[in-house]
Parts: C-alpha cells; structure tokens; sequence
C-alpha cells in the first residue's frame, strides 16, 4: 500500500440513509492505514472500497456512540479471520475501555489477530513513529470524545538539477540524505546544495464536537481537515444542543487554520441533498471543499515548499 488518501468509507451521522452508510473513514500514509471510527457496516464498505483488512495497521475511535463504533466488532473479527500478520494499534478514549473490552468480544470467534489497546488519557502524543506523530486532543461532545493530528516531519526535497550537476545518483542521494554531506570526486557536498526545505504533511479527524479550541488546535495549517457538518446553520441551535458543529463552523476553522483541502462529513439523515453544505461552508472559507460521499477516494494535497 503506497500514497496518501481517505478512503471515504460512509458518512452518515446517527442513522444511516440508502445511500449513505454510517462512519468509516481510511486513511492510507504511505505504508500505513489508519482506520477513523468504524461505524456499523464498515466491513463490507470495506469490500466495496476494494480495502484488504491488511491495509488496516492503527484503528482510532473518537469517541463510543454507535455510529462511530458499532463496526469495530466486524473490524476485529475480520482481522483474525484474514489473518493479517501485523500488529493493529486500537486508540480511543481510556474512559471506553468497557465498551471497547464489549465491541472486541461482541461474539464468539478465533481471536488469533495482533490487536493492541493503546487507550487515550490526556492530551498529547499518542504514536510516533520515524515517519510521524500521531496526537489527539480532547474534544467537546456529550461523552469523553478526542479528535487525532497526523502529522510528518519537516524534511528536504532534492533538486533533480543540483543532483545532476554534482553527479549525485542511486544510492548516493540516500547517503547524502542520511549523513547531510557526500565526498564527490575530492569535494565535499551539502545536503543544502541540492535541496531545498520541505515542510511535512498533516491531516487533522475532527468528528462531534461543538466548537472548542482543541477543534482549532487540531486544524491548524492542516493540508486535510476532514471534520463533521451535521447541521445546517438553520439548525445551529440542534447543533449545540446535541454537540456538533454546522458546515459553516467548518468553513470557519478551516479559514482560521489554513487548511488547504476541507472535507465535510457526518451529515444528519434530515438532509437529503448536500448542496448547501458545500455552500455554507464556502461563504466561510475560500479554499478546496470536498463534501463527502460514500466509497469517494480524496488524495492529500502533494507537499509544498516551506
């Protein structure tokens, strides 16, 4: 598995409609799978995504009301059932631990998989890895709920054109990249001499909340920010009553964060047609805005200069 995209797996709030599942969002890092709230159902979107259960390596959960967990027991099972080989790191708040304990045993089965609870306490770093880090901040719903950050390391990109003038090929770039310096041909080479800096890439999962700052923590210069709409503003008062957001409070953090590609979700079955979603978001926020659909395939923005 190569390259980075969400894999849109549904993107329906508490109920579900005929053409929209409940949650369920994949996230594909390059070598890695992060699997955001699998809602009931997600099993067989997965099929229809055309996902292997192995692509699955982190499965984090915001928070337990069932649209965003009911599918962790299929999840689970199918683990073992496929018998993926690697280790699956489950996040999610510590608070859950019984429902999650429920959700992973919900019925009898051969429980060979590698699953490793890693519950969420606090605020903070949840995994990092040399690739990225993986934080989480508590979020504002009616039960303990976290909104994750996956965020890469600001690195270099080599100019094809300085490489070539050096004669630097192969594996030398490798070595170069590694050491930060090469002896060519009696001279010694930068790193700095045939790149240039790059900042890392970041994607921020903002699912119930109501407007907090952790919500703007999470966005902040973001090159995704898929985070839910439930409501229309015509309905802002439902939103904060039940502790959601409206497309335009989505529009809005992505304006005051940055965020270079916008993806709204988690719509309220009351709405059958999501035009005005994009719409209100838009009257907030200037830059790309994806309104999400069932088995939609969004890359993430390619990486730019610093």
């Amino acid at each position: 598995m190569t390259g980075r995209e969400l894999v849109v797996l549904g993107t329906a709030s508490q109920a579900p409609t005929r053409h929209r599942n409940h949650n369920g969002y994949l996230l594909r890092w390059d070598g890695d799978g992060f699997l955001f709230d699998p809602g009931e159902g997600t099993q067989r979107q997965l099929l229809l995504a055309g996902v292997a259960s192995s692509a699955i390596s982190r499965l984090c959960v915001t928070h337990f009301h069932g649209d965003h967990c009911l599918g962790v027991p299929g999840v689970v099972q199918r683990l073992s059932l496929d018998r993926v080989a690697h280790p699956v790191h489950a996040h999610f708040p510590a608070s859950g631990r019984p429902y999650f304990e429920r959700l992973r045993h919900a019925s009898v089965f051969h429980d060979v998989a590698d699953l490793r609870e890693e519950p969420i306490e606090r605020d903070g770093t949840v995994a990092v890895t040399a690739n990225w880090t993986l934080e989480a901040r508590r979020l504002d719903h009616g039960v303990e709920a976290f909104g994750y950050r996956l965020v890469e390391p600001d690195g270099r990109r080599f100019l094809p054109d300085r490489l070539a003038r050096y004669g630097i090929a192969g594996q030398d770039v490798g070595r170069l990249q590694r050491a930060g310096f090469l002896e060519v041909d009696g001279r010694t080479v930068g790193l700095e001499e045939v790149s240039v800096p790059r900042r890392g890439q970041r994607f921020a999962f903002v699912m119930d909340t109501r407007l907090c700052d952790a919500v703007h923590a999470l966005a902040d210069g973001v090159d995704m920010l898929v985070i839910e709409s439930t409501f229309l503003e015509e309905d802002a008062a439902l939103a904060a009553s039940y502790g959601h957001l409206t497309a335009r409070h989505a529009g809005a953090v992505a304006a005051a964060g940055g965020v270079r590609r916008l993806v709204l979700t988690h719509f309220s079955q009351r709405y059958p047609d999501l035009a005005r979603f994009h719409a209100e978001a838009a009257a907030e926020f200037d830059g790309e805005i994806v309104v999400a659909q069932d088995l939609m395939r969004v890359p993430v923005p390619p990486r730019r200069p610093i």
